[in-house]
């Protein structure tokens, strides 16, 4: 059997939690071999201009399969994460079987393996069908390597059965994920309460219902002693309950997605069901809020929510098409267009913290160093280019992106050692 080829990275500034420096990067099989000047190898990737990090782990991504191939496939969506320069994507549970069982977890990693694009980490439902009622048995699915549990797309309504769900999250050892939404308080509603929804005579999706949500799970968190991650936050009263619930050293976790960051509730006086999104787009009190709270730590991670839906299904009317947007691949320029980040806060927050949160972080998040596992993203913050749903590789195209220049962009990805992008293109 022949040695495996040597990968050599060169010219691009490593960026690691303790030190941001200029160095080639050699990989050797799948892990980093040598990080220093004019090294040498078999196969040589150009890092001009770049930043080499360890990819990007995406705890929020929706992949359809089981049940809705029609959107998405296992298969396109990694791809689709490996341009975006994920090595890693936490795969929700809001599937047909919905992931709340042993058999459905085992499919998905598996067509995962079988894609070989990224890892693709199964979540685990926090109730049964994610209906609310019955809790899913945490031990039995974490036996099966299912860290983050969630309903998402659903909150968990009865306050006692959260509890529950918190204490025997706590005995096996795994992270609640919160969808935070009163459903009573958004029956109906298409797009963010507010002058928007005001003037244009549809119902509104307060604020307060998600803010009462995690204010009560904080409350729970705080009687338990469970960990909980919340998902797409998007108000600034959010933001502030997190805050101060961090303040107080309590187990908690928060994520923003990039179009939180980015799109107001205004693009909904269009009607284009193409920005219509569950938590809805916000305000520019709200965006700016979400902003301060990604600069001073409150949120602790980018997301993307990575939410495919079929063309027939998005065109239907406002009211009655389903919410959603892609992610995957425009995460990067997003976030780096919307804001001022340096480098060591971008990887920061789509690398090394969703990588621990998810529990992934002995494979991912990991330092450019020798001997790690040599899952990688090379990438800069510089090209600007203009998104077209044509060119994306999700089976849909319901990026509200789409005909926008964003500025930064991946050029290779490596997966355990492989290159599966190489100058912006999927390998295999």
């Amino acid at each position: 059997m022949s040695a495996a080829k040597s990968i050599v990275i060169r010219g691009a500034t490593v960026v690691n939690p303790d030190a941001v420096f200029q160095a080639d990067v050699r990989v050797v099989g799948a892990v980093i071999d040598a990080v220093g000047d004019a090294l040498e190898g078999d196969i040589v990737l150009d890092g001009n201009g770049c930043y080499v990090s360890s990819g990007f782990v995406d705890l929020h991504t929706h992949l359809r399969e089981p049940g809705k191939e029609e959107a998405e496939t296992i298969e396109s969506g990694s791809r689709a994460a490996a341009l975006g320069g994920y090595t890693a994507v936490v795969a929700m549970p809001n599937t047909d079987p919905a992931q709340d069982n042993v058999a459905t977890v085992r499919f998905v990693r598996e067509q995962g393996v079988k894609a070989n694009l990224c890892e693709v980490m199964p979540s685990g439902c926090i109730t049964v069908g994610r209906l609310g009622a019955e809790l899913v048995s945490y031990a039995g699915l974490a036996d099966e390597g299912v860290t983050l549990f969630t309903d998402d797309g659903n909150g968990v309504q009865d306050e006692d059965t959260m509890k529950r769900a918190l204490v025997s999250a706590r005995l096996a050892n795994v992270t609640l994920a919160q969808h935070c939404e009163v459903s009573s308080m958004t029956n109906g509603a298409v797009m963010h309460e507010g002058a928007c929804c005001s003037s244009l005579g549809v119902p509104g999706w307060p604020s307060l219902a998600e803010e009462q949500m995690v204010q009560r799970d904080i409350a729970l968190v705080r009687t338990t002693g469970a960990k909980m991650h919340f998902l797409h936050l998007s108000t600034q009263g959010s933001v502030q309950l997190v805050r101060d619930a961090k303040a107080e050293g309590l187990p908690i976790t928060a994520e923003v997605t990039p179009h939180h960051l980015s799109l107001l509730d205004e693009l909904l006086t269009s009607f284009d069901p193409i920005f219509k999104v569950n938590p809805p787009l916000r305000t520019v009190a709200d965006i700016a809020a979400l902003k301060a709270g990604v600069l001073d730590g409150t949120i602790d991670a980018i997301a993307t929510d990575h939410a495919p839906h079929a063309g027939h299904t998005k065109e239907q009317p406002l009211d009655e098409a389903p919410p959603g947007m892609l992610g995957l691949e425009t995460a990067l320029a997003v976030v780096n267009t919307a804001m001022e980040l340096d480098a060591r806060k971008i990887v920061e927050l789509m690398s090394w913290n969703p990588a621990r949160i998810a529990g992934l972080d002995a494979r991912h998040g990991r330092a450019i160093a020798v001997g790690e596992p040599a899952n990688i993203c090379v990438w800069n913050t510089a090209d600007v280019w203009e998104v077209s749903r044509e060119s994306l590789a999700s089976k849909s195209k319901n990026t509200p992106y789409h005909g926008m220049n964003v500025r930064g962009r991946v050029r290779h990805t490596l997966f355990n050692g492989q290159i599966v992008v190489n100058e912006g293109k999927v390998t295999r």
